[in-house]
């Protein structure tokens, strides 16, 4: 599961400048800088309320800063929404999973492919002709993404009667079949045991290995974060307490003090 050498990146893919995000008089994030390489792991940690989900959030287009800048491939994005920012090659998964529950493991990774259907909707309806064929082709591509997630055995069924850790696993296939050049996991592992996390920290491995894909993620597991994130940010109280390096992290004494512990 563990990287065992220092890899290193580069070419910036999204970057992050004095981003300040507030809630009426509540304070989310103030002056948040840091970036994101392309091809590598980076994890963002924190307490609870440090902000994390909302740095997330900011990235996607869920919410807008007041203040500050997001820079991706090159591009200033002003208040580009969730939809635009999915066609760009941004793909989420949630804290809490955010599945159709009724619908099958296989019909909920499809959903993935919306935006890369070309057919009107019209076609789309009748099931007919270019449509069909289009529809066998995304069907193939996530057949693939099942096999590489190691769920055949689950593809027909519904989601709702998975336990939760299979449950986070069709998530993370979903967000792969969008084909993400950026894939931001929230809390991936929450809520799993031993095992399921280590299934859980390989696929992640893999993805960033063998598609090429850049991750950030959430993670309260310092152990799962330390062994497998190329960089590491840390927020506190809204504001950037450190960033580096995992073992450059896990020594600064205001960590130490803030959010890991003595025991670290």
């Amino acid at each position: 599961m563990t990287q065992n050498t220092a890899r290193v990146f580069d070419e910036v893919l999204l970057e992050v400048k004095d981003i300040s995000l507030a809630f009426g008089g509540v304070k989310a994030l103030t002056n948040i800088s840091f970036d994101i390489r392309k091809g590598e792991i980076r994890a963002i940690i924190g307490p609870n309320g440090a902000g994390k989900t909302s740095m997330l959030n900011v990235i996607n287009g869920f919410y807008h800063p007041q203040d500050g800048t997001i820079t991706y491939k090159g591009q200033v994005r002003r208040k580009m929404r969730p939809h635009n920012a999915a066609k760009q090659g941004i793909a989420r998964t949630f804290q809490n999973v955010a599945l159709f529950k009724g619908m099958s493991t296989l019909d909920n990774i499809m959903t993935g492919r919306l935006l890369k259907m070309r057919t009107n909707m019209l076609l789309q309806a009748i099931y007919w002709g270019p449509n069909q064929r289009e529809e066998i082709r995304h069907r193939e591509y996530c057949e693939q993404i099942i096999d590489f997630l190691e769920i055949q055995a689950i593809r027909k069924t519904p989601v709702g009667r998975l336990p939760y850790g299979l449950q986070k696993r069709v998530e993370l296939a979903r967000a792969l079949a969008m084909e993400p050049e950026l894939l931001l996991l929230d809390e991936p592992m929450a809520g799993m045991n031993v095992e399921e996390k280590e299934d859980m920290c390989r696929f992640v491995l893999d993805v960033n290995e063998e598609f090429g894909t850049t991750i950030a993620l959430i993670e309260h597991d310092m152990g799962v974060v330390m062994d497998i994130s190329d960089r590491v940010v840390v927020l506190d109280y809204g504001r950037k307490l450190a960033d580096g390096p995992p073992d450059e992290v896990r020594r600064d004494e205001e960590v130490i003090r803030a959010y890991l512990g003595v025991g670290h």
